[in-house]
């Protein structure tokens, strides 16, 4: 039962609730969800021509858009907006599709996914965030760690959306600590949304191979995470530097991995984490989302 509709049942067995403990009715609704905090999401994007599939993991991201309450905005963290030195936030009041890839298909390239930005939401994040000045950016589009994923989740492009870059001079536990800072937002009714792969090596992509078998490592570093999100370890995962070997063939650079430390640093620890879709393609990609709250 929603919130809501508990509330609505309240108004409707008046002398039932008269005779209750407060203590016991407190208890009852503390157990039913907060309508009001958003969810955490991590996708998996995988390859821009996710946009115009049509698969179990693009039926997976439009499941997805139809179970979670409808957010008043989405602040999208991606693999592809990475700045140095530091982070900026954007309040471009209208974001166009940016297409920050090169050799595909020109039906790609003709797709347009715009919503309105939400320079308000924006000006929130550098509020909520006390440990370092976010800066304003002002014309910041969105990229495709957002718009091919969106484009199946809220296809009417009808929900303000923005994004944060992620300052890719600081580690990974730099970024981890400051996901906490954002976890108000989840209570103001904004989607916080990252995109990038929990495994992601383009240099060990199997091109041209139909279903190919996923490398060893690959699908032994997904497990590992996938391990530690079901133990609640989370600060394990801003520990990059303990993967090893094994870290450094899923990730040579860590620009995919980042965004999930971001989610994970958003979650709260009673939290359950549910997997909204899994799999490894093209050997060294990993496609696996996951939702908590």
């Amino acid at each position: 039962m929603k919130r809501k509709d508990f509330l609505k049942t309240l108004g409707i067995l008046p002398f039932t609730i008269s005779n209750m403990n407060l203590n016991e009715l407190k208890n009852i609704s503390d157990n039913f969800p907060k309508s009001e905090k958003m969810p955490v999401v991590f996708i998996g994007h995988g390859s821009p021509m996710n946009a115009l599939a049509d698969n179990a993991f693009t039926d997976s991201l439009a499941l997805l858009g139809k179970n979670i309450e409808r957010p008043k905005a989405i602040l999208v963290i991606s693999a592809h907006w990475l700045t140095m030195n530091k982070t900026y936030v954007s309040v471009n009041p209208f974001p166009k599709t940016i297409y920050d890839f090169g050799g595909f298909p020109e039906e790609l390239y003709k797709v347009k996914y715009e919503p309105k930005g939400s320079p308000e939401f924006a000006k929130e994040v550098i509020s909520e965030v006390k440990s370092i000045g976010i800066l304003e950016e002002h014309q910041m589009g969105l990229d495709h760690g957002a718009w091919t994923v969106l484009r199946h989740i809220y296809p009417a492009a009808d929900i303000p959306t923005f994004q944060m870059s992620i300052d890719y001079s600081k580690p990974a536990q730099y970024h981890f600590e400051l996901a906490k800072e954002l976890q108000n937002l989840r209570n103001k009714g904004v989607l916080i949304l990252s995109s990038g792969n929990i495994v992601h090596n383009l240099r060990q992509v199997k091109w041209g191979e139909t279903n190919p078998k996923p490398y060893d490592w690959a699908v032994e570093f997904d497990t590992i995470v996938e391990s530690k999100l079901n133990q609640g370890k989370f600060a394990d995962l801003a520990d990059f530097k303990t993967f090893g070997n094994i870290g450094s063939m899923a990730h040579p650079s860590i620009d995919h991995y980042l965004p999930m430390v971001y989610s994970v640093g958003l979650i709260n620890p009673k939290e359950e984490i549910k997997y909204t879709y899994k799999g490894l393609e093209m050997g060294s990609l990993s496609m696996r989302c996951f939702q908590a709250g």
